[in-house]
């Protein structure tokens, strides 16, 4: 028996539209700041300050630190306040912090306006995730599109680096982007003030039958772990791929922007699996397509650490589009297990784990990298991570459970 699902006003399909819109916008806009770094790093940044590979890295920390960190706040506020005021403020704080970062002349301004950036980036996800949620009816679907948007900003950081490091110098590569996040976020506010977008405050999806507390915890503690590993992982890898394609590729600081290219296609390739990683999460379980990400994932990256020249862009590409495809899943199974009025702060908690404590893979791989001057070893222990989580994936209920678990009020 098919779902019942309340038909729209107009008005409230174009709220959902164009929510959806801001919203797909906003995750390109988060993903932007770090992959403009970690393409800077190697291309011009260690040059510019005079730093070692891992101090140049360690920069980023507190801001990648603090888009984790901050996100319960900002989750709370908006379950508690409105989710489209912290959408206003997070266009508008993020574009400046990046404006500013452009500007900054010595490391520590460099450190300082890139935490400024992360802390107003930590809006994004526990408050984007939570509103697409809320106007989704294949859920899973609607989120590997976003990821899509995602894995596009994680793409144009590292090709528009290129381009504008090229043709205007490496300041231009925050400094233009900053003011474009500006730009949207006077444009949503504008779509505000004209009522145009109306935030909703339940799901269109009814929500599925509760599931017992002793369920909620055993799942909640063990995607604590997953997402531990899997945000190591990821935060490890993106400062990796530029200095790895770099070795490879650009000797000597030539082809930047075949270094930008090739971090560019990855995340692009990344993005559409999120996409038929959502697919999957809707049509099968998603707990065993979480799973089977995370099996996958081990090989990967072994691979990765022991390969050299063309076969590392199609190892790369494997290895970080099993990593993003494990994503929409995993919201899924938050939601599932997630009451409505506590979403965005539970959403927010995830991401001081996946993004937070896992930034921890940053100073991981700049020490890794500068302890053995290469990425086998550490790509070894990355894949140790991966194989701990699928031991956690392993405990979560039954599937006739998951498939029916939503939290009770």
């Amino acid at each position: 028996m098919s779902e019942f699902v309340a038909p729209r006003t107009p008005a409230q399909e174009t709220s959902a539209r164009l929510s959806m819109g801001f919203a797909c916008v906003g995750h390109t806009y988060s993903h932007l700041f770090a992959p403009i770094f970690f393409t800077l790093v190697p291309l011009a940044l260690e040059k510019q300050l005079g730093l070692s590979h891992g101090e140049t890295v360690a920069l980023i920390f507190v801001g990648n630190a603090l888009f984790g960190f901050a996100a319960p706040i900002a989750g709370w506020l908006g379950d508690k306040w409105s989710a489209t005021g912290m959408m206003a403020i997070y266009y508008l704080g993020t574009g400046a912090g990046m404006v500013m970062a452009g500007l900054a002349e010595t490391a520590f301004a460099m450190g300082f306006w890139l935490a400024v950036t992360g802390l107003f980036a930590s809006i994004y996800h526990p408050v984007g995730i939570a509103w697409l949620v809320r106007e989704s009816v294949n859920t899973g679907t609607v989120l590997g599109i976003n990821g899509i948007f995602g894995a596009l900003g994680a793409a144009l950081g590292a090709v528009m680096t290129g381009w504008l490091m090229y043709a205007f110098g490496w300041r231009a590569a925050y400094v233009l982007p900053g003011a474009a996040v500006i730009a949207t976020g006077v444009l949503f506010v504008l779509c505000l003030a004209k009522g145009w977008i109306i935030e909703s405050k339940t799901d269109r999806k009814p929500p599925p039958p509760p599931a017992s507390r002793a369920d909620i915890m055993r799942v909640y503690i063990i995607l604590a772990v997953t997402m531990s590993c899997g945000g190591i992982i990821y935060n490890a890898t993106n400062p990796a791929l530029p200095k790895a394609f770099a070795l490879d590729f650009a000797p000597g600081g030539d082809g930047i922007l075949t270094v930008s290219y090739l971090v560019g296609l990855v995340h692009v390739a990344s993005g559409l699996m999120q996409v038929a990683g959502g697919r999957m999460a809707d049509t099968y379980s998603a707990g065993r397509v979480y799973l089977i990400t995370y099996i996958l994932q081990v090989p990967a990256l072994v691979l990765f650490g022991l390969a050299g020249g063309g076969p590392l862009v199609g190892i790369a590409i494997v290895m970080v589009c099993l990593n993003t495809a494990s994503l929409p899943a995993e919201n899924i199974l938050i939601a599932r297990y997630t009451p409505f009025h506590r979403r965005a702060l539970i959403y927010g908690l995830k991401f001081v784990v996946a993004i937070g404590i896992a930034s921890l893979g940053v100073v991981l791989e700049g020490f890794m990298f500068d302890w053995t001057g290469g990425f086998l070893w550490l790509f070894m222990v990355l894949a140790g991570f991966s194989a701990i989580g699928v031991g956690a994936i392993l405990m979560l209920p039954a599937d006739r459970a998951e498939r029916a678990a939503a939290p009770a009020e």
